[in-house]
Parts: C-alpha cells; sequence; structure tokens
C-alpha cells in the first residue's frame, strides 16, 4: 500500500512539511511580519517563474551543464514544443512548481548559466563592432594598416593591401551625391579583419567589450 504524501510548500528551495517545527516556526515569524514575509515569498515564486521561463531559451550545450533531474528537463523540452496559449502557460506553472523544488546550490547553477548565455551575444556584437571599427580605418588611414599587420602578423599583408586599395577605387566611383559604394572589397576587408580578431583571442574581444562599454556610457 502507497503511503499517502505528507502535505507542505517549499520555502528558499527546502520542502516544509505541515505542522514540523520549522512550518511553526515560519508561522510565528509571519504573525510579526506578516506582508513583508508574503512579499518576500511572492518576489522568491516569481523570480523561479522567471529562470524557469528562461530555461526554454538555453543553448543546447549549456542546457546540458544543468542538474535538474530528468522530470524538470523533460518538462522544459516539453514547453518547446507546446504552440497553444493555454497549454503552454499551465507547463509554464507547472515548471514553476518544479524549481521551487530545487535546492540553492542548483539554483545558482542555473543562474550562472542563463547569465552565461547572455553574455556571448554581447561578446559577438561587441566583435563585430571592433571589426567594423577597423575595416573603416584600414581604409581609411595608411597608418592604420601598418599598425595591423604589425600587430596582426598572421594577417596576409599583400592580400590586405589589395583589399583594401580596391575598396578605396571603388569607393570613389559613385556619381556626385551618392553614398560611398561599399563592394566585395569592402566587405572582404570586414571578413579578413574579423577572422584575425578571432584567431587573436582575448585580448581584441576585451578590447571590443571595452570600446562597446565606452560608447554606451557616451
Amino acid at each position: 500500500m502507497s503511503r499517502k504524501p505528507k502535505k507542505g510548500y517549499f520555502v528558499r528551495g527546502e520542502f516544509v512539511h505541515e505542522g514540523s517545527e520549522l512550518d511553526l516556526e515560519l508561522k510565528r515569524e509571519l504573525k510579526g511580519t506578516d506582508e513583508a514575509s508574503r512579499t518576500d515569498l511572492k518576489r522568491e515564486s516569481d523570480e523561479l517563474q522567471k529562470l524557469g521561463e528562461a530555461l526554454l531559451g538555453v543553448r543546447a550545450s549549456l542546457f546540458e551543464k544543468l542538474p535538474l533531474g530528468e522530470k524538470l528537463s523533460d518538462a522544459v523540452e516539453e514547453a518547446k514544443r507546446i504552440t497553444n496559449f493555454e497549454g503552454k502557460r499551465r507547463q509554464m506553472q507547472f515548471i514553476g512548481k518544479l524549481m521551487r523544488k530545487l535546492d540553492a546550490e542548483t539554483l545558482e547553477t542555473v543562474r550562472a548559466v542563463i547569465a552565461e548565455q547572455d553574455r556571448v551575444p554581447a561578446a559577438e556584437t561587441a566583435a563585430l563592432h571592433e571589426a567594423e571599427r577597423w575595416r573603416d580605418r584600414l581604409i581609411a588611414d595608411d597608418d592604420a594598416l601598418g599598425g595591423w599587420i604589425e600587430t596582426h602578423p598572421a594577417t596576409d599583408s599583400q592580400q590586405l593591401r589589395a583589399l583594401v586599395r580596391q575598396a578605396r577605387k571603388d569607393m570613389k566611383t559613385g556619381l556626385p551625391g551618392e553614398a560611398p559604394r561599399q563592394n566585395k572589397a569592402y566587405r572582404e576587408v570586414f571578413q579578413l579583419v574579423r577572422a584575425q580578431l578571432a584567431v587573436h583571442g582575448g585580448s581584441d574581444h576585451a578590447e571590443a567589450a571595452a570600446a562597446q562599454d565606452r560608447e554606451e556610457d557616451a
């Protein structure tokens, strides 16, 4: 004969059995600070619900790092497949309930993975902006071209110089009053620079991120 599950609720990722010492202690606290405690519990519940929603957008490579357990993992995958609005809403409520059963350590891991997911697009955007800035500098300034080749010795300098010359030529061929032409060479300078920045690694990406921060603060 199966045992009847005990009644209770979750507080900060911990299951509290009704009638237990912890339950009585929490109820005593609620008597003194009823509204504040309810507000805190509501805020925590809302945060866990949002974390559960964010799980749907986590890339597979990062999702695999999460120790969610089979039930919650399956619930997230099922939510991705549901297109009906009401069905999706109910599934997300179910995911929220499962999230409240996770311990504090697992929740911190979830937060860290979601933060990592959010950092990637920002880093990619910064790298693209850095490549665009270098492309424009290289086409506009011979000194920038020499500086690039010196700091990025793996670059095919002959190819880069030829592309820059062609890009400059293309930009001068438009009719008066027209915007400068941005043809194949212009795009290839960008692609070459972007590839070299990726190979060069962390220092360039750090510089790109710092430059993006300076732009946002300006």
